[in-house]
């Protein structure tokens, strides 16, 4: 392995490691005829009294409101063919909403396995808090209803829910008498930590910047004030809160913002358009008690405005975290892709293009990814391994002309580059196919640990392509079961090695052929089997191609 294959290798072992340590460090649809239900039924009476709790200024200040309830609890169920909502009464408020499409473990839905529920109990979705004489729970009456709408009223304000195409909610308010000059909130529900590894529970928001600066997507994952508090891209929380209670941390982000994003791995909750310019939002983050360090179990959010006016209307969004829906609504960044978004984009439709037009499975569209892939860097790959046969063939004269000029490094230079153009070789060849696939690599990895598509799907013995394989779970329980992918990788790796023409040590060689995939079997281990699938699969396919130039190769027609 000559000096250019040893400095390439190297910056592509950092460039992995360094990503990943960074985004540990920085905590980090097609639209569907709708098939509507509506369902009305009236709750048995609950407890008489019910405790909100309101945020009144950028501060820490709580003030409780209780109410008595005089009327009976009524649900109202609005269903159509991707979404169930549940309304109440107390609050005109949603209590949870049903995923239709997304099973809560691997395999189909079924009685067993019901579709995915987002529970609001930590903060009941699209409550109103803030204005005088009307709590956050307050009594309202069912004054209309539809197939896909619902109208709560009382003696302040009527509220009228409706659903939309793709997982939208529209909300119309209506007071009864004049504007309320008086800062109020709407709540955007909550989401809850899965069990995964790979789980991320975040906040993101569009800021609203007057100025050249223009607007900005803010991830507040990575700024003060939640910065170290949430869980956000590959890596796990770095918070501790100090001085405050840590059980319940409230945060306050001061700020007109277009879209305010709470989101999980999977499924996002969020404000995506007001009629009304907000001023902010606050957060609340319930850590888990039952863990001995610091871990966000559930969030919650709710837009401020200062004021409400006679009418204003709203629409949410609550469900998957797919980027062909949070395109459509302007909502794209909550996939948080970054930098290498350019290349994210293309992979994700690509992906989905060819689950739905070409074969069903996503396994299959990894494969075929793959495969083009490689077909795309077939000569650049092509002509890396043939310039690195003919650096491998001039090794004796690179020699000779290193030990004539030793005393001369100018002359040596031009000897070397005379000795290159002579026999057509490009010394750097070798390096340029590594530094192509880092942002395809980096991208990939982008993309399958977080893309809804790959939720629970199965692929061969994998039950679930966004999680490692984890086979034999309790023979193999102090590594967190059987991976196979990762070990069939580095085995791969191993092997490409051995058959890469290389011009140095071979003892390093050797010892390169061992370190480098042993650090990347450890690194893969815990990562989607979707990326180990894609990267063994593109070794298997570059063994292939160097195979077939050595034994296609001829040293006299060969160019590099």
């Amino acid at each position: 392995m000559n000096k250019q294959e040893k400095f390439i290798s190297l910056l592509f072992g950092l460039a992995i490691i360094g990503y990943f340590f960074f985004n540990a460090n920085s905590k980090k649809a097609d639209v569907l005829e709708d098939v509507p239900v509506a369902q009305t039924q009236t709750a048995v009476e609950q407890a008489p009294v019910q405790a909100a709790q309101v945020q009144v200024a950028p501060s820490s200040t709580v003030v409780e409101k209780k109410v008595s309830h005089v009327k009976p609890e009524k649900i109202v169920v609005l269903k159509n063919n991707l979404v169930e909502v549940e309304f109440s009464s107390w609050g005109a408020v949603a209590k949870k909403a049903t995923l239709l499409k997304y099973a809560t473990s691997p395999g189909k839905i079924s009685e067993s396995n019901p579709p995915v529920c987002l529970d609001f109990k930590d903060a009941p979705a699209f409550a109103l808090d803030g204005i005088d004489n009307l709590a956050s729970d307050a009594d309202y009456d069912v004054v209309n209803q539809t197939s896909n709408s619902v109208t709560f009223a009382n003696a302040f304000i009527s509220r009228t829910f409706t659903l939309k195409d793709n997982y939208g909610i529209a909300l119309e308010e209506k007071l009864a008498g004049e504007g309320v000059n008086r800062a109020n909130t709407i709540s955007i529900g909550s989401l809850s930590m899965g069990t995964s590894k790979n789980d991320i529970l975040s906040v993101d928001s569009w800021v609203n910047k007057i100025g050249a600066d223009g607007d900005t997507v803010e991830h507040h994952s990575e700024t003060e004030p939640l910065k170290g508090l949430l869980v956000s891209g590959a890596g796990g929380c770095g918070g501790s809160p100090s001085g405050e209670n840590k059980d319940r941390i409230e945060r306050t982000i001061l700020g007109s913002r277009k879209w305010v994003a709470l989101k999980s791995r999977f499924f996002v909750t969020a404000l995506a358009k007001s009629s009304d310019v907000n001023n902010g939002f606050s957060v609340v983050i319930n850590n888990d008690t039952t863990k001995q360090t610091y871990s966000p179990k559930s969030i919650s959010a709710a837009i401020s405005f200062d004021k409400l006016e006679k009418s204003r209307s709203m629409e949410f969004f609550v469900g998957p975290k797919k980027q062909s829906l949070l395109w459509d609504l302007g909502m794209k960044d909550v996939m948080e892709f970054g930098m290498w978004r350019w290349v994210c984009y293309p992979i994700v439709w690509f992906l989905n293009a060819c689950n739905d037009f070409i074969i069903s499975g996503f396994g299959i569209a990894i494969l075929i990814l793959t495969l083009i892939l490689r077909v795309i860097f077939w000569p650049l790959t092509h002509k890396s391994t043939v310039g690195m046969r003919k650096m491998q063939e001039i090794q004796p004269k690179i020699k000779e002309v290193r030990e004539k000029f030793k005393d001369n490094p100018q002359r040596m230079n031009m000897e070397m580059m005379a000795l290159y153009r002579e026999h057509k070789v490009n010394p750097m060849s070798s390096c340029l196919p590594m530094l192509v696939q880092i942002p395809i690599f980096i991208a990939l990895f982008t993309v399958l640990r977080s893309a809804v598509e790959l939720r629970y799907a199965p692929f061969l013995w994998i039950a679930d392509l966004s999680e490692p394989e984890c086979l034999f779970p309790e023979l193999f329980s102090a590594i967190g079961g059987l991976n196979i992918l990762p070990i069939l990788m580095a085995l791969t790796m191993g092997v490409q090695s051995a058959l890469t023409p290389s011009t140095g040590d071979k003892n390093q060689q050797r010892m390169m052929m061992v370190i480098m995939p042993i650090m990347m079997l450890v690194m893969f281990y815990s990562f989607p089997s979707a990326l180990s699938l894609y990267w063994t699969v593109s070794q298997v396919l570059s063994i292939a191609q160097m195979w077939w130039i050595r034994k296609n190769y001829n040293p006299e027609n060969a160019q590099a």
